[in-house]
């Protein structure tokens, strides 16, 4: 399950290990399936909430369970969230979480820091080198894995607005009483320079629950674990799995 911003091709350098484990789904979730899939200006607020969200991730798990039963759930950031508060709700449908890089807690925080950046964002990309200039390699890597194609190039798979009115809802409120009653065992990942609220994912490992929690803070990444210490985070989350 792929972070704000991202996609589910973003996993594509992780599926062929992740498959010995069992059958691999990914999807895009709302609002990230292509620029021309939403109109902006009829996003509702309701249709932002993480509640729609998880309904959403539920009515798939609900079909890949008659065939798979409970899933583990493998999320970066957004996604992660979203996993994490649907085994809270919908425990019968999940196996077990992979947190990677999010906390439960970002009451009072925004995006303005980083809104004159986003909005030097082009809507297209006709060269690799601009996404690798703007974002850095790994990111770069990320975001054209991420974007539609064209003929010409790169487009961005969404609007900005609406990533942003998903972060900033996330501002409005918190998700403790979700995590602390989810029933699955779960992995939780942090970089060393997280975009999470310090000591946030260390209590999230401390905090008492039914199930039992991993955690493992990773040098040298930040956000994207996963891409900037892929064989580190491969060998966390296969030794989780082999646990369950």
């Amino acid at each position: 399950m792929h972070g704000l911003m991202g996609r589910r091709t973003t996993w594509r350098h992780h599926v062929p290990w992740l498959r010995s484990y069992g059958h691999v789904y990914a999807y895009d979730a709302r609002f990230h399936r292509g620029r021309d899939a939403d109109d902006p200006s009829a996003v509702s607020e309701s249709e932002i909430r993480t509640e729609a969200f998880v309904a959403e991730l539920a009515s798939i798990l609900r079909h890949v369970s008659l065939v798979e039963g409970p899933a583990t759930l493998v999320g970066h950031s957004m996604g992660s969230l979203h996993a994490w508060c649907a085994a809270a709700a919908f425990p019968e449908l999940i196996r077990a979480v992979v947190v990677e890089d999010m906390a439960p807690d970002f009451r009072g925080r925004t995006t303005q820091p980083w809104d004159s950046w986003f909005d030097s964002w082009p809507v297209d990309f006709t060269d690799p080198r601009d996404v690798f200039t703007m974002f850095g390699p790994v990111a770069g890597q990320y975001f054209l894995d991420s974007f539609d194609r064209t003929t010409s190039g790169w487009r961005l798979h969404g609007h900005i607005p609406v990533w942003r009115a998903i972060a900033a809802h996330w501002g409005t409120r918190d998700y403790w009483a979700q995590w602390k009653s989810v029933q699955a065992p779960a992995l939780l990942l942090e970089g060393e320079w997280s975009l999470t609220p310090p000591g946030q994912m260390r209590e999230m490992y401390m905090v008492s629950r039914p199930a039992p929690s991993r955690y493992l803070k990773v040098p040298g990444t930040a956000h994207l674990i996963h891409d900037e210490a892929p064989q580190t985070y491969r060998g966390a989350v296969e030794a989780f799995l082999a646990g369950l």
